[in-house]
């Protein structure tokens, strides 16, 4: 969906709600978030010198329990194919041009082939937000002044080439399964009380350190409704996010686009509330767009969980392939 805004889409998905799948929604309150001045975000719990923010818990004993967790030597991917019949979001594009370059002069008649893409390699697809990618004012993660660290070459500081490998436990909160649908409709906002009865129902605890990951079901639109899709999404509010948030996660992660609802009836003043208080207040990356209708049909909650971003110096994100390993 090229040339459609953020801001257009979401004021068409105004009147989306729950009726229509006869969802009864936990109640939720009409909230009154602000971003905290700078006095109250920074320096950050790491230091004001930190730029790695919940990556600092990316520590050698939970790669090694992570890698524990691996006993089947099985895999389930959990990113989308970076085709160009992904949705898309206003003048984001992803195109692919394929370029026979040439028939090589030996005897053994060796062609070559190769790809030109055309596209926001940081932003599409399934996709992970590095901090310089949202802002408070002029200020990214720990009140960094966002114009200093800008360059014509991408950012100085808080690359996405400066997270790295991350392997992790990684935790499935299935929203929808305990909601009992395939997908929580059109701007559901999902609550602390969601959060925790999904827990309950899965018999699953999170842990500091954790990929804490959500499913919607709104990943069963990618490819196929795609106007729907960016549109607006289900999602959680910004006391769920706060909720998770103090648990300490390494990321948050959802099989929709902003990983929190949008837009969000509690919030109607807010521009994504959730992507400021995550990547910019506390330094919390997000992972969204994610493929998890295989491993939600595995039944299984917990597993390894592995991830690498593009090293792709200075850039604000990174097109990823999550992976659960069991």
């Amino acid at each position: 969906m090229k040339g459609l805004s953020r801001r257009a889409l979401f004021g068409a998905c105004l009147g989306c709600g729950t009726a229509h799948l006869g969802l009864h929604a936990t109640p939720v309150k009409a909230q009154g978030w602000a971003p905290p001045p700078a006095a109250q975000r920074c320096p950050s719990r790491w230091g004001p010198n930190d730029r790695r923010g919940s990556m600092n818990l990316l520590t050698p004993d939970r790669i090694r329990n992570a890698a524990s967790m691996i006993r089947e030597g099985r895999k389930i991917e959990m990113g989308h194919l970076l085709a160009q019949n992904m949705p898309f979001f206003g003048t984001r594009r992803f195109d692919v041009h394929q370029k026979q370059v040439f028939m090589n002069p030996q005897s053994n008649r060796r062609g070559s082939n190769e790809e030109v893409v055309i596209g926001e390699i940081g932003q599409v697809g399934t996709q992970f937000d590095g901090f310089p990618h949202q802002t408070i004012g002029n200020e990214v993660y720990n009140c960094v002044d966002l114009p200093s660290i800008m360059s014509r070459t991408g950012f100085t500081q808080m690359g996405i080439e400066t997270v790295g490998t991350i392997m992790t436990r990684g935790v499935l909160i299935n929203v929808a399964g305990f909601k009992g649908v395939q997908t929580l409709p059109d701007t559901y906002e999902i609550t602390v009380a969601d959060l925790e009865g999904a827990l309950n129902r899965q018999r699953v605890e999170l842990r500091e350190g954790d990929a804490m990951i959500i499913n919607t079901g709104w990943g069963h639109l990618w490819a196929r409704e795609n106007a729907r899709y960016v549109a607006g999404c289900p999602g959680i509010g910004v006391a769920a996010a706060e909720w998770l948030i103090a648990k300490n996660p390494m990321l948050l992660g959802a099989d929709n686009w902003p990983v929190e609802v949008a837009p969000s009836a509690t919030m109607p003043g807010a521009s994504l509330p959730v992507h400021q208080i995550a990547l910019v207040v506390h330094g919390v990356h997000l992972l969204e767009n994610m493929n998890l209708a295989e491993i939600v049909a595995s039944g299984r909650n917990e597993f390894c969980f592995m991830m690498q971003p593009l090293r792709a110096q200075g850039f604000s994100g990174s097109t990823v392939s999550p992976a659960a390993l069991f």
